[in-house]
């Protein structure tokens, strides 16, 4: 998985672990009374209707369920349990029905008034009397504590606390609401897994992907294949900065760890009690270094190998020609499915290189013996194989989109994670789907600007883009959108080391993906979830979760007007509420600096910087700052020989002479893209200026197919037919990394009307060709 995600988006920023916000839990809070709480519930209900009046809880306050049920119990148990570390209060669990007349109580009962919720559906029913839960399922009354919870104070109080009365009707939109870790790249103590499914209970999640191996680390005991976790739940070292850092550097330190069978019993048993399904991943036949570097002779080549200390794709995967492979992974798999109750299975399937399989003898003849096409189609016979072991053993296969090539095993589910295109192949083929494309769901992309955030593979997945998400494509007829099951947000953990980050990078996102996936479509409001927001910020202060504070920094839209040459400045937050603080000048923003309240327009090259502040002064996130350079070209139009690639058009023509310099973050939609095309532009002045300086800025890296060109040539002109080259590029720096580089044509005493800039692409092609590159450019400044 990790190849693809780096060419979707690569890393350019980084900020020390130490520069994350942490909140510790507050202590009770000492007010003497507690007003009626603003009804506030992520994700939203399908129906809430608000009534008058409210109950109120206090030391009499009991829970009854129904009887001779354990298991509603345990519910009562659990959400008492949430109302007293809320309030104070404790209210006793009594498994009888409440007498007829009493008050005072909250009732817990399968006896639903409604038919139609489903098994994970309830009823709620607040009066000044009483509070009834009611659900067809156990489950369905869990989901509800939820609903129940968020109807407490957002902050532990003392005080006297009132439940608004309401009447909720409630049920989820899809099936499978999930969210993924990877415990290989970084492995997670067994306490903060059960944290982790604690906070997808809170968020009416139901199922938990549990990421097991990987070619940095194997974390799952086999007791038939002991050396697995002695050997390959260990490596010798870990990739010290990005992988774009070049050259790799690498700590000393040992670095792993696994998880016992007991362990996973009791993980998957904590998961139970919360109505959460834990689907574990065993990948294959791809990203199996550490188990091959603890049983070489299932691979092609016999070894040796070493856990992998980088991250990335490697060559090295499980010899589908060697029966031995097939013997090993039915046994690895017979345990597994031991330990986890689940229906559904992961078996990766993804990123597996065929250049191994290619150059194998055992594999090649695996291929003419079964009759098969190519390398895809012996990958698709490894992972039905895989299947038909599985299906006999009463379970079902899932795995990445990659199990498309080659063809479908027969009763596969598919994993989407390379956009909704898999999915809706998926779809037309009557398979059951998950959606889970890194454009919207992964959260190890940044959610922020870069610079303002800790180190991530790159990307950009903010809280609005989540919360834009819809798992269920147009595309798809009716009758197909019925094998979208549902969709899960994905957590690959290359660059999150400890659990602090990992809070950090899955909220408040998580927030938003829980509306996505439980919420009609119809019923989703961005600008009510904001306010929602609110409240739910600080639920996470009393938990003490690292949140990301990136919703709170000041997101900067600069758009320029060629028609009047001006560039027009928009500010705002993610988070509603605060208050936007800015200067020009580039000094830091406090609340004596002008205050934002509408979109301004800048007559002269600024330096802006925006911060967003509470109401009691406090800055709320990180300042962003943005330069507008208003030179010689700026706003005037651009003619472009060819066409920028569709996904990296940014602004067009005018990006080039917008006033802004991109980052290294080719994501950021600050760049013009060109795949296998020259790169050539000419900007029209109007009039014949002096013109002293030209620079032109072009991007490299490598490992995302983005080279610097081979040659690059300034020219100007008084008439827009005749160009006098002014100077050529030719010897371009060549090194390692991501970076950017700056040409400039100095040109003293010169006067033009003209300027044209031409980019050679050092590898063309069309977009059908394997063997091209990108050419990335933005700003050419005049001066």
């Amino acid at each position: 998985m990790y190849f693809k995600r780096t060419i979707a988006a690569i890393a350019t920023s980084a900020c020390v672990m130490s520069g994350l916000l942490f909140s510790p839990v507050p202590a009770f809070a000492q007010a003497t009374t507690v007003q009626q709480q603003t009804v506030s519930i992520i994700p939203q209900p399908v129906k809430l209707t608000q009534q008058s009046g409210s109950f109120a809880l206090n030391k009499d306050t009991k829970i009854f369920v129904d009887p001779k049920n354990d298991e509603l119990r345990k519910i009562g148990e659990y959400l008492a349990k949430n109302i007293k570390d809320m309030t104070g209060v404790q209210p006793k669990v009594e498994q009888k029905a409440p007498a007829q007349g009493s008050s005072n109580y909250l009732h817990l009962t399968l006896n639903t008034p409604v038919d139609t919720l489903g098994a994970e559906g309830y009823t709620l029913n607040v009066t000044s009397d009483n509070i009834i839960l009611a659900a067809k399922e156990p489950h369905g009354l869990f989901l509800g504590t939820q609903t129940v919870r968020q109807l407490l104070p957002a902050q532990p109080t003392k005080a006297p606390v009132s439940i608004p009365a309401l009447e909720v009707v409630d049920k989820p939109r899809y099936q499978w609401r999930g969210m993924h870790l990877d415990v290989a790249r970084h492995f997670f103590p067994v306490e903060f897994v059960k944290q982790y499914i604690d906070y997808l209970a809170m968020h009416k999640m139901n199922t938990f992907h549990w990421h097991l191996t990987e070619d940095q680390g194997w974390r799952i005991e086999i007791k038939k294949y002991p050396e697995l976790t002695k050997v390959g739940a260990w490596r010798d070292g870990t990739l010290i900065g990005h992988y774009s850092d070049q050259p790799h550097k690498f700590t000393n330190e040992r670095y792993g760890g696994f998880y016992t069978q007991e362990q996973i019993k009791d993980v998957v048993k904590y998961a139970q009690e919360r109505y959460i399904t834990v689907v574990p991943e065993i990948e294959m036949p791809g990203h199996a270094v550490a188990a091959l570097t603890t049983y070489p002779h299932l691979s092609c080549t016999g070894g040796p190998f070493e856990v992998e200390k980088k991250w990335g794709v490697f060559d090295d995967i499980f010899c589908a020609g060697n029966e031995q492979t097939f013997t090993f992974l039915e046994d690895v798999m017979t345990e597994v499915l031991a330990l986890f109750p689940s229906k559904i299975v992961h078996i990766g399937g993804d990123e597996a290189p065929k250049t191994r399989w290619k150059e194998c003898p055992k594999c090649q003849k695996r291929i003419k013996d079964e009759g098969l096409k190519d390398e895809h189609e012996l990958q698709s016979y490894f992972i039905q194989r895989m299947e038909k072991f599985l299906n006999a053993k009463g379970r079902t296969i899932i795995g990445w989109d990659e199990i498309l090539e080659g063809g479908l095993a027969p009763n596969a589910l598919v994993m989407s994670w390379r956009g909704t295109e898999g999915g809706i192949a998926a779809a037309k083929q009557k398979h059951y789907v998950v959606m889970t494309p890194s454009s919207h769901v992964y959260f190890d992309y940044y959610q922020g600007e870069p610079s303002l955030e800790p180190t991530a593979i790159g990307g950009l997945v903010t809280l609005e883009k989540v919360y834009s998400f819809e798992p269920t494509p147009a595309e798809l007829t009716a009758d197909e959108k019925k094998y979208i099951l549902g969709a899960q947000a994905n957590l690959w953990t290359e660059y999150i080391p400890s659990t602090d980050h990992v809070e950090y990078m899955v909220f408040p996102r998580i927030s938003a993906l829980s509306e996505v996936l439980w919420t009609p479509a119809a019923q989703k409001n961005w600008n009510d979830f904001q306010t929602r927001m609110q409240q739910q910020y600080k639920r996470y202060d009393h938990l003490g979760v690292n949140y990301a504070r990136s919703t709170f920094n000041v997101k900067q839209n600069i758009t320029v007007d060629p028609a009047q040459g001006v560039a027009t400045v928009s500010l705002a937050t993610d988070a509603k509420g605060p208050k936007i603080y800015y200067t020009l000048d580039g000094s830091e923003p406090t609340t004596s600096s002008k205050a934002y309240t509408a979109p301004f327009q800048l007559s002269n090259t600024a330096t802006i910087k925006a911060a967003s502040f509470d109401e009691k002064g406090k800055m709320l996130g990180k300042v962003s700052s943005r330069d507008v350079n208003q030179h010689k070209a700026f706003a005037h139009s651009v003619e472009l020989k060819n066409a920028p690639h569709r996904n990296y058009t940014a602004a067009g023509g005018l990006t080039l002479v917008d006033g802004q310099l991109a980052s290294n973050s080719f994501t950021n939609g600050q760049w013009l893209g060109f795949l296998g095309d020259d790169f050539e532009a000419v900007i029209d002045l109007k009039e014949k200026k002096p013109v002293n300086r030209i620079t032109s800025s072009y991007l490299q890296t490598k490992n995302d197919g983005i080279q610097l060109p081979a040659q690059v040539e300034f020219a100007v002109s008084k008439n827009g037919k005749k160009y006098k080259t002014v100077k050529v590029v030719t010897e371009l720096t060549d090194k390692p990394g991501v970076f950017k580089e700056v040409l400039t044509a100095e040109l003293p005493g010169t006067k033009a009307r003209y300027i044209k800039v031409t980019a050679k692409n050092p590898m063309p092609g069309t977009e059908q060709d394997r063997r091209k590159a990108w050419i990335f450019t933005d700003e050419i400044v005049v001066e």
